[in-house]
C-alpha cells in the first residue's frame, strides 16, 4: 500500500466513522484530497478493494472498510489520542467518589465507559463473577441489524462463561483490539471490542472493555479503556478536585 492509498484508507475510515454511510471518491476529494482528481482516487479505491481493504456494498455506492482494512488502520496508522483534561478529570473525580463511598465499582465503571465512548461499556471482577454492561440501548437506536444486536445481548448475559477465553487471549495483560471475526466471543463477531485486564489494590482481577460497531473510534476508545484500567489498577496518586471554584490536591 503506497502513501496515498494509506491516506485514502485513513480518510475513508474517518468519514465512515462519522456518517455510517459508504464513502465515494467525490466525498474524499472534497474533504481530504482537493489536489487529486476523482479518477485517481477511484483507481486507488479500486486497488484497495481488490486487495481486501475496502468493500462496495452496491455497484452504485461508495465503499466501506473491511475487517482487514480496520486491522491495517489499527496496526499501522492509528495514533495515540489522549483523553482531554476535562475527560480525565471527570473520570478521576468519579472513581475517587466511588472509592470514598465504597460502592460497586464495576457497575458504575461500565456506565462511565458507555457514557464516554457512546458504545457498550463492560466492566467486572473475575473472582466474584460480577460483570456489568451498559449502553445497549444506544446501539439499538443506531444500528439496523437487530439479529446481531440480539446475539450481542445474549453474549453479554452469559459473559461470565466467556471470561476464561478472554483472559487466555490477554496473557501479557495488554490492551487488545478485536475486529469482527477476530473476536474470541463468536456471538459478537459483528462488532469490535477494545478490552484490557487489570488487578486492583486488593489483588482482584478484573476487565474493562468497550464494544461497538466496527466503525467505532478506535483511538479514543483505546485511550479510554487504558485510562480507566490505570485508575482501577493502582491508587490514584494525585487528583485535582474542583470545589467552589478552587483547586485542591488530594493525595491518596
Amino acid at each position: 500500500m503506497n502513501d496515498r492509498q494509506q491516506k485514502i484508507l485513513s480518510a475513508l475510515i474517518e468519514e465512515y466513522t462519522k456518517t455510517g454511510l459508504p464513502v465515494g471518491s467525490q466525498c474524499l476529494v472534497e474533504g481530504y484530497f482537493r489536489d487529486v482528481s476523482t479518477a485517481t482516487i477511484r483507481n486507488d479505491m479500486g486497488i484497495l478493494e481488490d486487495e481486501g481493504y475496502l468493500y462496495q456494498p452496491h455497484i452504485s455506492s461508495g465503499r466501506i472498510p473491511t475487517d482487514k482494512g480496520y486491522r491495517y488502520f489499527v496496526e499501522n496508522m492509528m495514533k495515540n489520542k489522549e483523553l482531554s483534561r476535562q475527560e480525565q478529570f471527570h473520570l478521576q473525580k468519579e472513581i475517587l467518589q466511588l472509592r470514598a463511598k465504597n460502592v460497586r465499582m464495576a457497575r458504575t465503571t461500565a456506565k462511565l465507559l458507555a457514557s464516554f465512548s457512546g458504545n457498550v461499556g463492560l466492566s467486572g471482577i473475575v473472582e466474584k463473577e460480577e460483570f456489568y454492561e451498559c449502553g445497549l440501548r444506544r446501539l439499538l437506536e443506531e444500528e439496523n441489524d437487530h439479529d446481531e444486536l440480539c446475539q450481542l445481548a445474549e453474549a453479554l448475559d452469559y459473559i461470565d462463561e466467556k471470561i476464561d477465553t478472554l483472559l487466555r487471549e490477554m496473557k501479557n495483560g495488554e490492551t487488545r483490539i478485536y475486529i469482527g471475526d477476530e473476536n474470541p466471543i463468536q456471538e459478537i463477531s459483528g462488532y469490535s471490542m477494545v478490552i484490557s485486564p487489570y488487578e486492583n489494590e486488593g489483588g482482584e482481577r478484573g476487565i474493562v472493555a468497550v464494544i461497538g460497531p466496527k466503525r467505532m473510534q478506535y483511538e479514543k476508545n483505546t485511550s479510554l479503556v487504558e485510562y480507566v484500567r490505570n485508575l482501577l489498577t493502582k491508587p490514584t496518586l494525585l487528583i485535582v478536585v474542583l470545589c467552589s471554584g478552587s483547586s485542591f490536591l488530594i493525595i491518596s
